[in-house]
């Protein structure tokens, strides 16, 4: 059981620790000189010692339990008695009234974890009034706080303790002082902390842990300091809680004095000690020495595991941590749903299906098929990898889900271009009473935006204020901005620019360049691309759609300086990049690349691609510029996702879905080609390029060619 175990912890630290010594008299020592939280509550601060005039009432069950049914009590004889006068009724009714029964009941109720049940019946006792309550029952309400985080429970818990006069030991103080902060009421918990006449390690593990959860990291190096000259001593806990300090501060320096004083004390091989160690070196860049730490461990847990696997995905070495997943599986270390959670998300990095197929059989084989938080991954990773049906499986068969389930379905229709049923779904969160974040707005935002529905998109936009209190972003304003120049109403979205309660940012600029590129609106299009270049002057997209918009309007002057820009600051044009997952292998292909081991056969598919489409009326367009393809690479032919397709032709079935990942945006040719293909070969292929998903299919895209 949780409770007697941490009474035993402080217990045994109190026989360790010398008593506190204060240099000033009891009575002049910090506590007395400011208002102690608990004067006022029956506690007396004019003499040297607690008073609780209960204090011999104790309500134990476990005590109750052991002890023997009591043998019925032989009825006395009857003797007239005089009956008790006014005042004497009145003294008998001050007397609190036993509640063995009821602190009985709720200590059972938290014992199954039963936690609102609990609260539930402590309000029977607070509603009543003249109930005594005792140490084990304040002590089970406490765990009931903490594990429902109710600020209104610790409020009421509290007052009832100081009201009704309990005497707080030193356990006690430490509980209350752990409610505090679990529940983030860090200001009460610093006061409580403060008022404190004699403060054990635990008191000081309690606070500085709360501070760093809290993100007080500097506040947390103070108060250890002054813990350490007044102790010269610490647990492992300590130390570990000190070393999250230093890698939420970034400050690899500190989180190395601190190892080297784990082992000095010994307690460098501790679990807590060393994953807290781990991570500290992965945030601070030195995945190294955190892979160090991790060979040292003498027996490698679950938890130390999963923090090596988050360092080398911290750091973006994504095929090291997939690696790292597979030894952990081989060693035989229980996985929980961090770990599948974790893999998921690299998975989605490395656009690798077959491995988060084989990630999502692990989960639902380990137990873990109906956890929230790796189920959401799930569906966020098949959102973005174009598999939206099975996300939606996913998400249905979730038995609870949170605001983040609903946002990641919304967003994966809206990046699919299926924007009414990303608005169904909205209205359907809605509808079972969820309550939308600004997140959500954006997701339900973004597909209206990308489907072009225009009318539902302002009318959410405008609910958002109007109906949820929440103040529309930037990235709200720059879908609006988006959905305005999709239906070419360029000078509405600059209005729209030019009024909004806030600095434009890039992405609204970002936003008007993209329709004037797609419009071919020049003027208003250099214009948000100067904004743009004052904001991000080192961002090459943003010189790429400005050279295109010169180039379709044929202003061949214009965008033979926006090169020599481009040159001068440096900015090179990259290869085109282009890749596709067959049989668990990546295939990446470049512009113009001949590497491939099956080049010839790739090549002689293009051409005849090129010959089937041209009968379909396709016509090569030479006038746009790729984001990333030099100009000796103009050939449009052989561009990196063309030969991406040609590879999964040949490779697949006929019938199989092809997936297609473009490091960059597609170029208008690739894009009007690919519709083509799609046509002539009846395959569905799915593009994901740096803009959004691109289902082609029977000749057309979901894009609605505005990307």
């Amino acid at each position: 059981m949780e409770i007697p175990l941490l009474r035993y912890q402080s217990l045994a630290l109190d026989q360790i620790q010398c008593s506190i010594s204060f240099p000033l008299a009891f009575s002049d020592s910090k506590f007395f000189k400011q208002r102690s939280l608990f004067s006022g509550y029956g506690f007396s601060v004019d003499g040297s010692k607690w008073r609780n005039p209960f204090s011999q009432i104790r309500c134990s069950s476990v005590e109750q339990q052991l002890k023997p049914r009591p043998k019925p009590i032989p009825a006395k004889i009857e003797v007239d008695e005089p009956k008790a006068t006014p005042l004497e009724e009145e003294e008998k009714t001050q007397i609190a009234i036993p509640s063995s029964g009821i602190c009985s009941q709720i200590e059972k109720l938290v014992l199954y974890k039963r936690y609102r049940e609990a609260l539930e019946m402590f309000e029977f006792l607070e509603s009543k009034g003249g109930y005594e309550v005792g140490s084990s029952t304040y002590d089970a309400l406490v765990s009931a706080c903490i594990g429902l985080k109710s600020i209104r429970g610790v409020k009421r818990v509290f007052s009832y303790m100081i009201s009704n006069g309990f005497e707080f030991d030193q356990y006690m103080k430490n509980r209350v002082l752990l409610m505090h902060v679990r529940c983030g009421m860090m200001i009460d918990a610093r006061n409580l902390f403060e008022e404190m006449p004699e403060r054990n390690l635990v008191s000081w593990n309690t606070i500085i842990g709360g501070l760093v959860d809290s993100g007080e990291f500097m506040e947390a190096f103070h108060l250890f300091l002054e813990m350490w000259e007044e102790f010269s001593d610490g647990e492992s806990r300590i130390f570990a809680t000190m070393i999250r300090a230093s890698a939420g501060l970034g400050l690899i320096f500190a989180g190395r004095q601190f190892h080297s004083c784990c082992v000095k004390m010994g307690v460098a091989v501790d679990i807590f000690v060393s994953c807290a160690l781990i991570d500290m070196y992965s945030k601070c860049g030195n995945i190294e020495d955190a892979h160090c730490v991790f060979d040292e461990l003498p027996k490698k847990t679950t938890v130390g595991w999963n923090t090596i696997i988050a360092g080398y995905a911290l750091h973006g070495y994504s095929e090291e941590a997939l690696s790292m997943y597979y030894d952990m599986r081989d060693s035989g270390v229980q996985m929980d749903h961090f770990t599948f959670s974790m893999i998921i998300r690299i998975c989605a990095r490395l656009a690798s299906l077959e491995h988060a197929k084989q990630a999502h059989a692990g989960l639902v084989r380990h137990g873990f098929g109906l956890d929230i938080v790796a189920n959401t991954s799930l569906v966020d990773f098949y959102s973005k990898w174009g598999r939206i049906e099975d996300a939606r499986h996913v998400f249905d068969q979730m038995p609870t889900k949170n605001v983040i389930s609903w946002n990641a379905l919304i967003g994966g229709y809206g990046n699919h271009g299926r924007g009414d049923e990303a608005v169904e779904m909205f209205e359907k969160m809605l509808q079972e009473g969820m309550v939308p974040n600004h997140v959500t707005f954006l997701a339900v935002l973004s597909a209206c935006s990308r489907s072009g529905l225009s009318e539902r998109g302002w009318e959410i936009f405008e609910s958002m204020s109007r109906d949820y209190k929440i103040n529309p972003r930037a990235m709200h304003y720059a879908c609006m901005v988006e959905l305005l120049g999709q239906e070419g109403n360029l000078d509405e979205a600059f209005a729209l620019i030019r009024t909004a309660p806030f600095k434009p940012t890039a992405n609204m600029w970002a936003a008007l360049l993209t329709a004037c590129r797609v419009h071919e609106n020049l003027e208003l299009g250099k214009f948000a691309a100067e904004e743009l270049y004052g904001m991000e002057p080192e961002k090459l997209s943003n010189y790429v759609v400005l050279l295109n918009i010169y180039n379709s309007c044929g202003k061949l002057k214009e965008a033979a300086a926006v090169v020599h820009t481009l040159r001068r600051k440096g900015l090179r044009m990259l290869p085109a990049c282009s890749w596709i997952e067959v049989k668990k292998q990546v295939h990446i292909f470049h512009s113009g690349d001949k590497r491939h081991a099956q080049t010839r056969e790739i090549y002689q598919e293009v051409d005849d691609l090129m010959v089937k489409i041209r009968r379909r009326g396709y016509i090569p367009e030479e006038k746009h510029l790729l984001p990333d393809v030099n100009e000796h690479e103009r050939v449009s032919s052989y561009h990196s996702e063309k030969l991406a397709i040609a590879y999964g032709l040949i490779s697949t079935s006929e019938g199989t879905p092809l997936q297609i990942v473009q490091g960059h945006r597609i170029c208008g040719d690739c894009h009007s080609a690919i519709k083509l293909i799609a046509k002539v070969t009846g395959r569905e292929i799915v593009v994901r390029d740096a803009s959004r998903f691109h289902h082609f299919k029977d000749g057309s895209c979901s894009c609605g060619n505005y990307w």
